[in-house]
């Protein structure tokens, strides 16, 4: 038995909750997870993992085990980095979760730097709108937008782009251009189904509340674009959704001297373990292009 593949193993059997996440996760056979955790612990000559009907849960042992090796796996990691040198770069794989329109517009472009940097590095990128289970899915670093609902999560923002209501030239040319935010129920909305459609513009001291009114409701940011850009109404969104069309003119604000809350962008890390080298340098990079 190799005793650090083994421990390596069982980081990944804990946070993935089961033989067959980890095996998934780790590109390899449930029997063989398996037998690596019966061949640790009959090592160790104590029960690590109590087998329920609802998955996997670690012993008293087991936990303090986890604890320990955790921080024993990841001062390797940094240890091995600083004998490589910096100039070595990162090596093996990145796993990144990512909404699908923000990497396609703003990571994906700029990642060949980032891979040109690191050319022993792998990355894997999981593009989805919806929440995931970091942990569950084996991901080292997410980017997400908004208001964080994992208090468990470790999390730093990384960028705040402005939000706005917007829509197209074109639309505006047939239907007329709202200046203030009470006339923005008077359009046709493009609702993205996983935010609010009530929005709270802010001039000075006065509030607006407003209920954006459509037929149209989309469950990803990329249908939200698509039909925008189809000049199909309105919408609320970030900046960096509808950036170069905003530069080149082909998409316009609404009710300009009126500000919207704006959004955040933050890299959240799995908790209750540390951040990887290649998830923080990763987060770094991202930092350095949306400053750019």
């Amino acid at each position: 038995m190799d005793r650090f593949q083994a421990m390596q193993m069982y980081v990944q059997v804990v946070d993935a909750g089961s033989f067959s996440a980890a095996a998934r996760i780790l590109n390899i056979g449930q029997p063989a997870v398996s037998k690596t955790i019966a061949q640790l612990e009959k090592h160790l000559d104590v029960r690590l993992l109590l087998r329920t009907t609802h998955g996997l849960t670690p012993t008293e042992a087991g936990q303090r085990f986890y604890e320990r090796v955790r921080i024993t796996l990841q001062q390797a990691d940094e240890a091995e980095m600083a004998a490589r040198g910096a100039d070595k770069g990162l090596t093996g794989i990145l796993r990144v979760a990512a909404a699908p329109t923000f990497a396609r517009l703003h990571v994906i472009p700029y990642l060949a730097q980032f891979m040109e940097q690191h050319p022993q590095l792998k990355v894997d990128i999981r593009l989805d709108d919806r929440p995931i289970d970091l942990i569950a899915e084996g991901i080292d670093i997410c980017l997400r937008m908004g208001t964080l609902q994992d208090s468990g999560a470790v999390a730093r923002k990384i960028a705040t782009s402005r939000r706005s209501a917007l829509a197209t030239s074109e639309y505006l040319s047939r239907h007329g251009h709202p200046q203030h935010p009470a006339e923005l129920s008077q359009h046709e909305a493009l609702i993205f189904s996983q935010l609010n459609d009530t929005w709270q513009f802010k001039r000075a001291a006065e509030v607006e509340n407003v209920v954006l009114k459509g037929r149209l409701h989309l469950s990803a940011a990329e249908g939200i674009r698509s039909a925008v850009l189809a000049h199909m109404g309105i919408t609320v969104a970030s900046d960096w959704m509808f950036s170069q069309e905003i530069a080149d003119g082909t998409v316009e604000r609404l009710a300009s001297d009126w500000a919207l809350p704006d959004i955040d962008l933050w890299a959240v890390f799995p908790g209750g373990r540390m951040a990887t080298a290649k998830a923080r340098q990763f987060a770094a990079f991202v930092e350095g292009v949306m400053a750019d």
